[in-house]
């Protein structure tokens, strides 16, 4: 029933044409040079159909070839401008498109899932789908209540396209590389490979999102859309129109810019505090801007979508990230150190000096030095290079930090947002948000520790 190319043989094949297309489009490039085209010239267009075919393979296969996609689009802030540049057209149609399934295959599934009268639940259905993502398809329709709906469709053989996807990715991982230069792709891969059954789950996807829908309704600044109906492999909700964050990105005004990526911040930071859970797909194509905000119809909300991947934290962000934040701007050295330590940042068996290590956290929290921040790839591009070239002392005391587990997606999803923001040009209050929402960033008042130790 399903359209996907599902064989294994099938699937490498493809993938495997990536990192053995860049080998062979540089020795066309090779023999080009040869004859005396201009390097930069031919580089470009190596660049452009090195670009081309990744959006042609990883779109086509859908599963985890596109995931991945969609993950490597929101880092393309911090790659060298000659080279994002041809990738970033390519990358971002990954964060809104996809070749559709064929609407026989929808029927087939809406049909094994919702019933053989699946027709009657609907007073409109549209086939052609609205939306695609790396397991599923969107197709708007209304309700049976003349609500208007999201129908999310995942794609027959999803589950064993992703893994297998994500497992030939994971062997192609060194020759990857150099579709996004300095970023370690293999560790990205692993995080995926463990968010795959969670992912496919449509069940625990609408807990998640009625949760946040819950936590959110009248809320003035952000907008999630109530589930209506769930069953395996099919998720009805509330249709939510709005700008895509990708168009604002490509083509939105400074204002539009300023207010998505100030309510980007908020969301990141607010919504663990608020629902206990981390929305953890932040690329653009999981935003959108709506009209309507708190100063009126000229203002904007954010609204957000996919609820597939969250990461779950009984107490909210841990406040180790608040507190070690916090003491790193007031410059206490040996007591950020000494929480690193605790929590597992440095091993036992490495010794740092804290000093060094403040070197190089302080250019990472720029944002939340200043009262305001203007988020730039520029920026982006300059903390990569400085993090990733061997020669400088911040990588070699990079490799020696260590990221705990429990920390992995948190530290995905703040990079992501941060890259978000950045290919935005939005300047944030950031500082704003960390004191409003991210615990231990402000310190108690000893004074109110005091007068409650009294009361009790």
């Amino acid at each position: 029933m399903s359209d996907l190319p599902r064989k294994a043989v099938t699937r490498t094949a493809k993938l495997a044409a990536l990192p053995l297309g860049i080998a062979g489009r540089a020795t066309w490039g090779f023999g080009k040079r040869i004859v005396g085209e201009s390097a930069e010239l031919v580089g470009r267009e190596l660049q452009q159909r090195t670009a081309e075919q990744l959006f042609k393979v990883l779109g086509e296969l859908k599963g985890g070839a596109m995931k991945f996609g969609q993950a490597l689009s929101v880092f393309e802030s911090a790659l060298p401008e000659e080279v994002a540049g041809p990738y970033r057209a390519a990358l971002t149609k990954l964060q809104e498109a996809a070749p559709p399934m064929p609407t026989r295959t929808v029927h087939a599934v809406l049909e094994e899932r919702l019933g053989k009268g699946w027709q009657e639940l609907f007073l409109e259905f549209e086939d052609k789908p609205a939306a695609a993502a790396s397991i599923g398809q969107v197709h708007r329709g209304v309700w049976h209540d003349g609500r208007e709906v999201a129908v999310k469709v995942q794609y027959p053989g999803a589950g064993e396209a992703l893994l297998s996807d994500l497992n030939q990715l994971s062997r192609f991982s060194r020759l990857l590389g150099p579709l996004i230069p300095g970023m370690d792709i293999k560790p990205l891969i692993a995080e995926l490979k463990d968010r795959v059954s969670e992912e496919l789950d449509y069940g625990l996807e609408a807990q998640a999102q009625q949760a946040h829908a819950e936590e959110f309704t009248d809320d003035p600044d952000v907008v999630v859309p109530q589930v209506v109906h769930q069953s395996d492999q099919v998720l009805v909700t509330e249709w939510m129109d709005g700008i895509p964050l990708s168009e604002i990105i490509s083509d939105g005004t400074q204002e539009q810019r300023d207010r998505a990526g100030q309510l980007l911040a908020r969301f990141l930071f607010s919504g663990p505090a608020r629902t206990c859970l981390l929305h953890a797909d932040p690329h653009p194509g999981n935003f959108r801007l709506l009209p309507g905000g708190p100063e009126g119809a000229d203002d904007w909300r954010l609204g957000v979508l996919d609820f597939g991947t969250v990461d779950r934290l009984p107490g909210g962000l841990p406040a180790t990230i608040g507190e070690s934040l916090r003491m790193t701007l007031d410059g206490e050295a040996e007591a950020v150190y000494e929480l690193l330590c605790a929590e597992g940042f440095v091993k036992e068996t490495i010794e740092l000096d804290p000093d060094a290590v403040m070197d190089y956290l302080l250019p990472i929290i720029e944002p939340a030095q200043v009262e305001e921040f203007t988020f730039t790839r520029g920026w982006m591009r300059n903390q990569a290079a400085r993090v990733a070239d061997p020669r400088s002392p911040a990588y070699q005391l990079g490799k020696q930090l260590n990221l705990p587990p429990s920390y992995l997606l948190i530290h995905r999803v703040t990079l992501s947002t941060i890259g978000v923001l950045c290919q935005l040009g939005a300047t944030v209050r950031l500082r704003e948000e960390l004191e409003e929402w991210l615990p231990g960033f402000v310190p108690e008042d000893p004074v109110d520790g005091e007068e409650a130790v009294a009361e009790a």
